[in-house]
């Protein structure tokens, strides 16, 4: 089984709603367990125009299933709650960015790992600390370690009793 990190978000619709229900969708992936879940954390939307809110999360998942088919998979899991490409940075129902795939660096047409901008995302970095702080401080990407994050109102816990879920 090959450790990967999963970054979910949502600003359409019921965002806590769909980021759960695509954790449940991870989770019935084949040869796939899903191990841990960060915090929902809320944060301000990135990009064009007037948005709502995000609720984001990160989630550690085994597989057996290679980059290339737990990418089709997401891109999937993301159809079903009908997620639409329109704009880039644009609101959506739900968005999962494959970050890390074990230790795998890929650069292809439609996969980049690690993600690219992981290390530019307070909210990917901060629900990646709630689940596996050791990635941050063995990160290559310059400047990524937990004590980096801006002092800022632009992300926070939704819900401080929603802890991580072990699987």
């Amino acid at each position: 089984m090959i450790r990967c990190y999963i970054a979910l978000g949502s600003n359409l619709g019921e965002p806590q709603k769909q980021v759960r229900s695509a954790l449940s969708a991870l989770a019935a992936l084949p040869n796939s367990a899903l191990v841990n879940c960060s915090r929902l954390y809320g944060s301000i939307a990135v990009g064009p125009g007037q948005q709502n809110d995000y609720v984001n999360a990160v989630a550690a998942l085994d597989t057996t299933l290679t980059a290339a088919q737990l990418l089709a998979a997401m891109q999937r899991i993301e159809a079903q709650h009908q997620r639409r490409r329109a704009e880039r940075w644009g609101p959506r129902t739900l968005d999962l960015d494959l970050l890390l795939y074990g230790e795998s660096r890929i650069n292809t047409d439609t996969l980049c790992v690690p993600h690219p901008r992981m290390h530019q995302r307070d909210f990917v970095l901060r629900p990646l600390t709630d689940i596996a702080p050791q990635k941050l401080l063995q990160s290559e990407f310059d400047g990524i370690n937990s004590g980096t994050f801006k002092d800022t109102d632009d992300l926070w816990v939704l819900n401080e009793n929603d802890q991580s879920q072990s699987a």
